[in-house]
């Protein structure tokens, strides 16, 4: 394959944002926002077809000298992530089809810009265009927020636009010094430079705790389960899959390659952040009387779990952490756009006003169900090998570390189970409701309404969350087939020399 079509990620989905602002047109908007994040989906699964004999394809842009040039750079983990986070705005995109958000202005060239934004962060192999990518996907972001939002909701989602400001700010800021210290961007040129340089360590360290930041890690975590219910469920599900999971693999992609499989000094300081992001938000989710509020704390747990990956740097580790990444995207993918159906349907997703939903809505229960499995880790779902994977991972580590992690691992489980009990007994179990009562956008609470047999969340509005349900189930039952795509996306990481090579020959 031509490295030169990697560009194509992200010229197509630009383009195709822009032509929808001249264009207007209803079923136009439509084929590209589905179009696109299918055509990326399958572009990079042709890249893992590819990376299966050639393990990095790079292309300098505008073909200039190596270390000068912007680097495009595709690996098995960016294909994987490509083909993840593509697929799922893809099925987002079908369920905002079903609200009829999408013929709200600018909605769906906004979507595509974002996921310009995102495979340019996930293609980029230059920390500064890094923090150019993730500010494209930033600056539509704050406009979905808007768009899709109430006068209530706009007011907490302040919180998003300032802390992702401030912390791109920071960002900025750190690959400045980045540069100042080691005269490049480029990240196969900063190979092992942490472990060498204490300068570019700190430097580094800057670069790493915005990241963290973005990805919602403790304590600085509050902002994510404050800002993403202030959108619609189907924007905060785009949010889910897109933003916290590309600073994730940010984080992986930066640290694994200035430390070049080493622990950073700070380390032990990461086993207690990590530690701390499970079980606050497992255990803040006892505190939430929304459902997507429960689930955005879950969120943030699943950001504690993936992080293990660092803690206990490995090939191991990696592959369960990678694992348990594209489970959380795709699990809480399904979670967030079924809850999104109930609350277009009753009008609300508080627990105090549903009820017995089990019986007027069976296979949206069974399907929540999967799906809250799925969370805590419990068959037949993805969770259960993620978790299993991780607890792997920790026990080979076989010091404190390794035992805190799993202690941590069957603790935030156990949390998570109670604290998801109370969101099932609430909406779905007792009698089924003979009223109902929806939010009302201004006071909060909109009158009582007597339910009729049609009232029930219909199937097209289920069935994008069906849809990712459907993948967890599947990846439970074929995770033989997809565990050597996972291991060949951390064995990138940890053998650098293929990436090096690739960027400077």
């Amino acid at each position: 394959m031509n490295p030169a079509f990697l560009t194509l990620f992200v010229a197509i989905p630009l383009f195709s944002a822009g032509f929808l602002v001249v264009v207007r047109h209803a079923i136009t908007d439509r084929l590209l926002l589905l179009g696109v994040p299918a055509l990326i989906a399958g572009g990079g699964a042709l890249l893992l077809v590819e990376h299966t004999h050639t393990p990095v394809l790079a292309h300098q842009v505008g073909g200039f000298l190596p270390g000068v040039a912007i680097p495009f750079v595709s690996d098995t983990l960016t294909a994987l992530m490509l083909v993840v986070t593509a697929g799922t705005t893809f099925v987002v995109g079908t369920f905002l089809i079903g609200t009829g958000e999408d013929r709200y202005r600018f909605v769906p060239s906004l979507v595509l810009m974002l996921t310009a934004g995102v495979d340019g962060a996930l293609l980029t192999g230059d920390l500064f265009n890094l923090f150019v990518w993730i500010e494209v996907m930033l600056l539509p972001s704050y406009a979905l927020l808007a768009l899709a939002g109430t006068w209530r909701r706009l007011g907490v989602g302040r919180m998003f636009v300032l802390v992702n400001l401030l912390t791109s700010t920071v960002l900025l800021i750190g690959v400045g010094y980045v540069y100042a210290v080691t005269g490049t961007v480029t990240l196969a040129a900063l190979a092992g430079v942490a472990n060498e340089n204490p300068r570019a360590a700190l430097a580094f360290l800057v670069v790493l705790a915005a990241l963290s930041v973005k990805a919602g890690i403790a304590p600085v975590h509050g902002w994510l389960p404050r800002s993403y219910p202030a959108t619609s469920a189907g924007i905060m599900a785009l949010f889910s899959a897109l933003h916290t999971k590309v600073g994730l693999y940010a984080i992986f992609r930066v640290y694994s390659v200035v430390y070049d499989g080493r622990p950073a000094p700070w380390m032990p300081v990461l086993v207690i952040l990590v530690v701390a992001t499970m079980l606050l938000g497992a255990l803040a989710t006892f505190g939430e009387s929304r459902i997507r509020s429960i689930l955005a704390y879950q969120m943030v747990s699943g950001v504690g779990h993936i992080l293990i990956g660092l803690v206990v740097l490995g090939a191991l580790s990696l592959s369960a952490s990678l694992f348990y990444l594209v489970h959380h995207i795709v699990t809480m993918g399904a979670l967030l756009l079924l809850a999104g159906a109930i609350e277009e349907t009753y009008g609300t997703g508080r627990l105090d006003r549903l009820q017995g939903l089990v019986a007027r809505d069976p296979w949206v229960a069974v399907a929540f169900a999967l799906g809250l499995f799925s969370l805590v880790g419990l068959p037949p779902t993805s969770g259960l090998w993620g978790k299993v994977g991780l607890v792997q991972a920790a026990s080979a580590d076989g010091t404190w570390v390794g035992w805190t992690l799993i202690s941590a691992i069957v603790l935030a489980s156990i949390i998570s189970l109670l604290a998801l009990q109370r969101l099932w007994n609430g909406v779905f179990w007792g009698r089924p409701m003979e009223r109902y009562r929806p939010d009302h956008p201004t006071t909060g609470r909109g009158p009582l309404i007597d339910i009729t047999d049609d009232v029930r969340v219909s199937t097209s509005l289920a069935m994008p969350g069906y849809t990712l349900i459907t993948i967890s189930v599947l990846m439970f039952f074929g995770a033989g087939p997809i565990m050597p795509v996972i291991q060949r996306a951390a064995d990138g990481l940890v053998d650098l020399q293929p990436y090096i090579q690739a960027v400077l020959p």
